[in-house]
């Protein structure tokens, strides 16, 4: 979403502001600014649409200062325009720029309008810079103005802030919204991502929740939650190399199941606040569109298709909504019936999926509600021709396999099913729960990851064979075909997914001794008629994996048992994506294929 970059050097601070800008285009943004601090005034620039546009502006206008904030903005509150484009500005003093959602912020704007200060924009962070000014008019320096603005809100948030009166620091305070400062011999700086800082640093201190700091040129100083001096340990990291190399990794497709956990709080990252889902995280207005759904229509492919099916049960169970779901390349042949008040959801990795862009064509032309699309890529054609989008923020996955893209889909799905049960006012408490789940996930998969060494043993026993089969029963079906899907790719062994009901009414006929079966196995309400299913493979000699706790308990008698931590059954399917992911990189490793560029395979799927 957002990005913020902030700097304070000896030298003219303009052209790595826009190229930090640069750097963070991959989290989406619709305008971008920046304030450059000039001793007796401050530049303050901005555009709507593309850091090239800032950039113009910037060139033309040769704005200088050693001191400076920039910013890229994704529209929530207000609609996509330059004067909602931060940097925002208070009396021509205070400049800020704002990751995140101020909850509390229509309470705080009533309080500025009474005392006189005039907005003019529509968003939530234009109050921060007036009421930094407002403090700083009775009589604070601006690092107590910040600290005492830190305790008035509530909320996620990222703040970079400078003050036409002082022309040696910028200012920072985070919240729930990552933030951290870069260090060098030429200056310091700051990012909402490292990978802003690329080019400029490898030094970086992680800024933690309730931290205030203020920075010049050749230091800084942080102050904890508590007001005490904070200091924070230096973490050295190479972040181009992290982006777009392989980081010590065998292969891509290795390091992005290892970045899961860091990829799912960036999804999360300023769209979860307190016990729910926040406001109109998909854009502008998208809480009003979301009040007025009554069925959805599912589009997509490949992996994106089982994110859908797994969505499906989200949606009837958390937000009693039926949902169609269509594979994107038979949707548009079948002549399809369009309930009134219908939402259309598209879901691709790379937002460029030749034939989900055709059914969204497609789509427009039909009576929807609206559209709304989940992907990963905030300039792809998906994400600007869609009225709306969720961008998953997973970061670049280069595997053509897609493993980090597809537990971030559905996260981003079950911040979009929370989001349709708040707009229909449903299961407040449900929802309360699953937004606890989903902060603590990226503990269950890091737990997950460490399951490697047994995982490692039952891929010996697979890679041997030509054929699997793979079980689950209810949300944990489309899992079990995305466990499939990916064995498939990277190994080229035939497998296959079923319902496990639907195993006696002919795959049964498949099972033998070199019929490995692959079963998920969740503790619910369905796991006594799973096991029974089970025991029918093992009467006819086939050799069982399971996945899940629910054999253990029941006394099933797998001798290949992974048991996978306990998590809330909701999120269930996420975590249970993991092993499959390693397992299928496992076998495929010992099988000598081509695990990040499998054969007849692209990444992006651009023909139909």
């Amino acid at each position: 979403m957002c990005g913020i970059i902030a700097a304070a050097t000896e030298k003219s601070v303009g052209k790595l502001l826009v190229q930090g800008l640069y750097k963070m285009e991959y989290r989406g943004y619709d305008s971008a600014g920046v304030a450059l601090h000039q001793i007796d005034d401050i530049a303050h620039l901005r555009s709507l649409g593309k850091v090239k546009k800032l950039e113009s502006k910037m060139v033309k206008e040769k704005p200088k200062g050693k001191i400076g904030i920039a910013h890229t903005r994704w529209a929530t509150h207000g609609k996509p325009s330059e004067e909602n484009a931060h940097p925002h500005v208070s009396n021509n003093r205070v400049f800020i720029v704002h990751n995140g959602i101020i909850e509390n912020y229509v309470a705080l704007k009533e309080q500025l309008l009474k005392k006189g200060y005039k907005f003019n924009s529509q968003t939530d962070s234009e109050l921060i810079a007036h009421q930094l000014d407002f403090f700083l008019n009775q009589g604070s320096e601006m690092l107590e103005a910040i600290s005492l603005l830190k305790e008035k809100l509530e909320g996620a948030y990222a703040v970079a802030a400078i003050d036409l009166k002082n022309e040696s620091h910028f200012y920072l305070m985070r919240n729930k919204s990552p933030l951290l400062l870069g260090q060098s011999d030429s200056g310091m700086f700051a990012a909402s991502d490292p990978l802003a800082l690329a080019d400029l640093t490898n030094e970086f201190v992680f800024l933690e929740d309730g931290d205030v700091a203020e920075v010049s040129a050749k230091e800084y100083k942080i102050l904890d939650k508590n007001q005490k001096r904070a200091i924070r340990k230096i973490t050295t990291i190479d972040v181009s190399s992290e982006a777009m190399g392989k980081n010590g990794y065998r292969h891509f497709m290795e390091k992005e199941i290892y970045e899961q956990p860091t990829a799912i709080l960036n999804t999360l990252d300023g769209r979860i606040g307190g016990e729910d889902v926040l406001e109109n995280i998909f854009g502008e207005g998208s809480n009003k569109l979301l009040s007025k759904v009554e069925r959805i229509q599912i589009v997509a492919a490949g992996t994106s298709l089982h994110a859908g099916r797994v969505a499906a049960n989200w949606f009837s169970a958390i937000a009693n909504l039926p949902t169609q779901i269509d594979y994107a390349s038979e949707y548009r042949y079948k002549n399809p019936y369009v309930d009134k008040n219908t939402l259309l959801l598209t879901i691709s990795q790379s937002g460029e999926t030749a034939d989900t862009l055709g059914a969204l064509r497609y789509a427009k032309e039909r009576d929807y509600l609206g559209s709304l699309t989940i992907c990963n890529v905030p300039t792809s054609s998906l994400a600007r021709e869609s009225d709306f989008v969720l961008l998953t923020n997973a970061g670049p996955e280069i595997g053509v396999a897609s493993t980090k893209a597809f537990t971030t889909q559905l996260t981003a799905l079950m911040l979009l099913t929370l989001s349709l049960a708040k707009a229909r006012k449903l299961n407040p408490r449900l929802r309360g729960r699953v937004v606890g789940a989903l902060r603590a996930l990226p503990e269950k998969i890091t737990e997950s990851l460490e399951l490697k060494p047994k995982i490692i043993k039952i891929a010996k026993e697979i890679a041997k064979k030509d054929n699997a089969l793979f079980l689950g029963r209810g949300i944990f079906y489309p899992i079990a075909q995305e466990g499939s899907l990916k064995l498939k790719e990277i190994s080229y062994i035939h497998a296959e997914a079923y319902p496990a009901g639907e195993l006696k009414h002919g795959p049964l006929a498949l099972i033998d001794k070199n019929m490995p079966v692959i079963a998920l196995a969740p503790e619910n309400e369905l796991a006594e008629k799973l096991i029974s299913n089970l025991e029918e493979v093992k009467a006819r000699g086939g050799k069982l994996f399971v996945v899940g706790n629910a054999a253990g308990n029941m006394k099933l008698k797998a001798k290949n048992l992974i048991n996978l931590p306990e998590c809330d059954f909701l999120l269930t399917p996420i975590l249970y994506t993991v092993p499959l992911q390693i397992l299928s990189y496992e076998v495929a490793l010992l099988r000598g294929t081509d695990i990040d560029q499998p054969r007849n395979l692209a990444k992006s799927v651009t023909v139909e």
